[in-house]
């Protein structure tokens, strides 16, 4: 009987080493598989939506628009194309700018975009408001340093200027600054 006791113990004893189950290789065979092809569906989407984020920006660039001596003390209409980046794609865009020199002889550039709802303003473009800024869409109009007057929350928004060689550049807008 002891002989019977002992087999019976014998074959209750564990494996010295640990054998996987058929279920367990499975699991994680189709595991790593599943995880395999997800990974390889989700990289090339996180790739496209980080890559634009992670390129070198370069520093602001100028866009040559009007020779010095043409500025007056009136605001006039400048159109000037810049090169945009859009993620990969590269276009022109055709922007505008008013343009004048203050009372003591400094040019600066106020953009035409509306800070109501994003129109384009014109220059003494309506009788009721002589020498101003007038926005057709909803009556905002400013002054001629861009002070919203009326309707707009805010005033213009102007571009950094720069003078070089007879010529007036223009670059990045930024919250105006003339206006208190």
């Amino acid at each position: 009987m002891s002989s019977e006791h002992d087999q019976h113990e014998a074959s209750m004893k564990l494996p010295s080493r640990m054998e996987m189950s058929r279920r367990q290789f499975l699991t994680y065979t189709l595991g790593g598989a599943t995880a395999y092809m997800a990974a390889g569906a989700i990289l090339p989407m996180v790739r496209f939506a980080v890559d634009p984020i992670l390129q070198h920006k370069g520093e602001g660039t100028s866009v040559k628009v009007a020779e010095i001596s043409k500025i007056t003390n009136e605001p006039q209409e400048f159109t000037f194309e810049l090169k945009q980046q859009d993620g990969w794609y590269l276009s022109n865009a055709s922007l505008i700018a008013w343009i004048r020199k203050d009372e003591q002889g400094k040019i600066y550039a106020l953009s035409p975009i509306c800070k109501h709802l994003g129109c384009t303003v014109g220059w003494n473009s309506d009788k009721q408001y002589p020498d101003e800024y007038h926005c057709p869409c909803h009556g905002a109009h400013y002054d001629k340093e861009g002070k919203n007057l009326a309707v707009a929350p805010k005033p213009l928004d102007e571009y950094v200027v720069k003078e070089d060689q007879g010529w007036v550049y223009l670059g990045d807008i930024i919250p105006n600054t003339r206006v208190k």
